[in-house]
Formats: structure tokens, sequence, C-alpha cells
């Protein structure tokens, strides 16, 4: 069977990276006086429903390991917005919790990117939105 060429037009994963790009642009735009990186508005955002997370568990969310998450950790801690402890009963799992100026931070965030989903997904279908949603968990879930 003879291999057909798509057009990077085309391409689900290239479109996918031209809207992340453009996602981290809008996103960092609006919330340049928090001064943060993508992956710290990344971390704060799944940090935003106030229940704290392992490190573990927080790796998953954001879609890295736990060893990479430490640097963004790190950062957010000594800027105040996060503290590091023990999980009741697991001394073993780091927990990872949200303090005041990290729950407001977070409450930004959150309130960004809902705006942002509104404005980019507001005119689709729900039909549209659950493949999009299908499509983006089946990608995250490739190994």
């Amino acid at each position: 069977m003879k291999s057909e060429t798509v057009p990077s037009e085309w391409s689900a994963l290239l479109a996918l990276q031209r809207a992340t790009h453009a996602t981290l642009q809008v996103l960092a735009s609006e919330l340049v006086d928090l001064d943060l990186t993508a992956s710290e508005i990344n971390a704060l955002a799944n940090l935003a429903d106030g229940h704290g997370r392992t490190v573990s568990e927080l790796g998953a969310a954001v879609g890295t390991r736990p060893s990479t998450l430490t640097s963004v950790l790190d950062r957010l801690e000594r800027r105040g917005h996060i503290t590091r402890g023990t999980r009741p009963g697991d001394r073993r799992a780091v927990l990872v919790e949200l303090t005041d100026s990290g729950q407001l931070a977070a409450t930004r965030i959150r309130q960004a990117i809902t705006d942002l989903e509104r404005r980019a997904l507001g005119d689709l279908s729900t039909e549209a939105v659950a493949g999009l949603r299908a499509a983006l968990r089946a990608m995250t879930e490739v190994t």
C-alpha cells in the first residue's frame, strides 16, 4: 500500500502545536503581570481547585515527569505560591498545596483559561468540542 503524504496544514499534530503556541502567547500576554513561565502557569492552573496533589499526581496532570516538575515547584515555592509537605498517612509522598498568593494567581489563571476557551471554542457545537476533547485525550495517552 502506498503511503499518502499529508500536507502540513492538515496534520493534526502540527495544528495542535500551532494552537499550543498561540494559546501560550495569549495567556502570557494576559497574565504578564504574574511573571510566570508557561510551566508555572500550567502547574498553578492544575492546583486551582484548592486540592493538594502529590508531585506524581501533579506531574500526571501537567503532563511531565515528577523530576522535570521539581524545578517548576522550586520556583513557585521560592515565590511563595506553593508549599510542599508530607501527605498525612504517607510520609514518602510530597504534597503540593497552594498558599494564599498561589490561590489568587491560580484563580486568575483559571479565569484567563476559561475566557480563552470561551472565545476560541464558543462557536463550536457541543459535539465538536466533545470530539476535540476525545482527540486530545487520545494524543495525550499515546506512548
